[in-house]
């Protein structure tokens, strides 16, 4: 069977699965894939001996070595422009910038080199390199460690944007990433790391790029609504759906996995179930990825829509230090319980 039908099909029945941590699943699939592929290495502060800032490389140094799991100093302009070239010259790097925050440092050269490389050489020149780190809210981590800014690599032409909200997806879009010869950002929520689930030990068993979830299908019963939920949003999307079931509301609710590219085909049709449309994303709203989605949805949709399209951000200010401070920046349970009604009931 090939990758390629693999990658269209649930895991291999035949083949066992485990319950793993986010982090554990993601480290499982760059294990495979530093296993399968010689050419793959990963450069990043901490990320070899010690096991990286999340355990995202833990002991992975003592299988590969420091040839294929180099450290690297704070030069982030720096090793992704190495890290560009590699990926030019037939390797296939992983940079772990532990922060999104931290590889803001090298926008000059995400944006002039490495998402430019392949229409510059006419797709002769391809650039296989994956980019990935944690972001969002919680943890008092302050705003040099909280951001998010993937919509503005959404808006690049050249990046895949990756998001995923599960340990099964973590494993199979990280995978995808790697053997893709496209540059992948690939973004793991701070709050997702310690989050459990069945995990496919299926070694071939990728998750596509632009192929959204339905993380819950309507029951049949109710006032229907569906909510697009952004990674770390969706698990706390499915409990708000969970508790409103009991007034009569009926959430279907749509996990995008990546944004670029964008599965609006998903989106649309469920739209066309439930005539109403409700964004949750943690990021910021002004030019965000719930504006893009309305936007879609209004142009390709719009007959099938009961009501306005809602959309649910945290607040549009730099995330302070203190936990108190953070929480009042951060969506709430009741914000978000309410945001549902409203979509339902405006």
């Amino acid at each position: 069977m090939t990758v390629e039908t693999r990658m269209a099909q649930s895991a291999d029945p035949r083949i066992g699965s485990r319950e793993m941590t986010y982090v554990e699943a993601a480290r499982a699939g760059l294990d495979e894939e530093m296993a399968r592929d010689s050419s793959i290495f990963v450069v990043g502060q901490g990320i070899g001996a010690r096991g990286g800032n999340f355990n995202t490389t833990l002991g992975l140094y003592e299988k590969y070595g420091p040839a294929r799991l180099r450290d690297v100093p704070i030069t982030e302009r720096g090793f992704v422009g190495m890290c560009t070239g590699a990926a030019a010259t037939g390797s296939r790097p992983v940079v772990d910038f532990m922060f999104i925050d931290f590889i803001l440092d090298a926008l000059g050269e995400l944006i002039n080199q490495t998402s430019k490389l392949r229409y510059m050489t006419h797709g002769r020149v391809k650039v296989p390199i994956v980019l990935r780190g944690c972001f969002g809210l919680g943890g008092a981590a302050a705003t040099h460690h909280s951001g998010s800014y993937y919509p503005f690599f959404a808006h690049l032409p050249g990046f895949v944007v990756a998001l995923p909200s599960t340990p099964a997806d973590a494993k199979g879009l990280l995978k995808m990433a790697i053997r893709t010869d496209d540059p992948v950002i690939f973004l793991e929520h701070k709050g997702l790391l310690n989050s459990r689930g069945t995990v496919s030990d299926d070694p071939d068993l990728l998750i596509p790029f632009g192929v959204a979830s339905i993380r819950r299908h309507l029951a049949g019963h109710g006032k229907r609504v569906t909510v697009v939920a952004i990674s770390g949003m969706v698990s706390k999307v499915l409990a708000a759906a969970d508790r409103l079931a009991s007034e009569g509301i009926d959430v279907e609710v749509i996990d995008p996995r990546t944004i670029a590219p964008l599965d609006i085909g998903t989106i649309i049709e469920s739209v066309r179930r439930t005539g109403r449309l409700l964004i949750v994303d943690e990021d910021y709203a002004p030019c965000g990825i719930g504006a893009e989605v309305a936007a879609q949805v209004v142009s390709e949709a719009f007959d099938y829509l009961d009501a306005p399209i809602k959309r649910l951000n945290a607040n549009f200010t730099h995330v302070p230090y203190s936990p108190p401070l953070e929480a009042e920046v951060a969506i709430s349970v009741s914000q978000l319980d309410n945001a549902i009604r409203q979509a339902v009931h405006g």
